[in-house]
């Protein structure tokens, strides 16, 4: 590990001023940490923002109608939250399928929207890779590329985003809220990651300077009774997905009004193509219905050889998805607890 300089600023100005120096935020660091002990980040400065949790960073509490989402707050903390459980069964679902029990008491709100991809090739300082450094070559697209990406890649990388709550808050039309020194805005959750293009180094739209304060989440209470968060992994625990699926269904008797589908572990960034959404409100809610949708989001899709599967793969998961959250989300959080 190379060494830096270390600093825990007590109050957001403090934070912010240090972010705007050059630091590296840590919260939990069970990303970070990772990173810097293989060598592939290297921050000069690491500023612990902890000591600002106190000051509403770490809340889980209602907003407008909806829900808001400090940073601080650690994954465990805002899955078990009432309001999450209750309002928010999706959501809650898609954390608890992420990590371990260990890794989500430690991880925070704000650090898992800031994971960076688990492809072997970016962890191996020992391999060109263009996300660790732009130009050198993507190797990945003719090796081992079983867990990587299927959709919106480039030629400069195939890597995928590896949050399992990224996928929820996606279909759930999030909001997420930065500061910096120079004042705060607010970015819609379909715009904060990235696709890779020609800078697969940059992996979302905050800016130099920026921190992620909290998290909002508008009403969903007509996809509360149908959603469910389906994985498919290699092991029950502990792993990154091959594909998940975030869906949610508002229904009027057999017909569906509303629908969210956010695919996980198959590009960038998660997946949701709202195209395919609206052609199927005014449908049956059945499986003809269901794979016609899953075609249209898998559109332009291609495998790279070990990862051809999850052209099958993934449009079976979002039929199961959408199946399961018919039946009724008890049924759909049994499946993952």
């Amino acid at each position: 590990m190379n060494p830096f300089t270390y600093t825990h600023p007590k109050d957001l100005d403090g934070v912010l001023a240090a972010l705007a120096a050059g630091a590296r935020p840590i919260a939990g660091g069970t990303n970070l940490l990772d990173l810097m002990k293989e060598n592939v980040m290297a921050p000069p400065t690491v500023v612990d923002i902890n000591a600002i949790a106190g000051q509403g960073l770490d809340a889980v509490e209602e907003h407008e109608g909806g829900l808001r989402l400090g940073a601080l707050a650690r994954n465990a903390d805002t899955a078990y939250h009432a309001l999450v459980r209750e309002r928010y069964p999706l959501l809650s679902s898609a954390i608890l399928a992420g990590a371990s029990p260990q890794l989500r008491n430690m991880a925070s709100n704000g650090g898992n929207l800031l994971q960076r991809t688990r492809c072997v090739y970016f962890y191996d300082v020992g391999t060109p890779c263009n996300k660790r450094e732009p130009g050198t070559g993507c190797p990945a697209k003719a090796g081992l590329s079983r867990q990587l990406a299927i959709l919106g890649t480039s030629e400069q990388c195939i890597a995928t985003h590896p949050s399992d709550m990224c996928v929820a808050l996606r279909a759930l039309d999030a909001t997420v809220h930065v500061r910096s020194s120079d004042g705060a805005r607010a970015i819609p959750f379909a715009e904060f990651h990235r696709l890779p293009g020609d800078r697969p180094d940059i992996d979302s739209n905050l800016q130099p300077g920026e921190l992620i304060t909290h998290i909002t989440v508008p009403d969903a209470d007509r996809f509360r009774a149908h959603s469910a968060y389906i994985k498919v992994r290699d092991r029950l625990s502990y792993a990154f997905a091959l594909v998940s699926v975030a869906a949610a269904l508002d229904l009027d008797g057999g017909t569906i009004r509303d629908v969210r589908i956010a695919l996980g572990g198959v590009a960038h960034k998660p997946w949701r193509v709202e195209d395919a959404e609206r052609a199927l409100v005014g449908q049956p809610a059945g499986e003809a219905a269901f794979g016609a949708a899953a075609d249209r989001i898998l559109e332009g899709a291609r495998g790279y050889g070990q990862n051809d599967f999850k052209l099958v793969l993934a449009k079976n998961a979002i039929v199961q998805a959408l199946t399961t959250a018919l039946r009724g989300t008890e049924q759909a959080k049994g499946v993952q607890q």
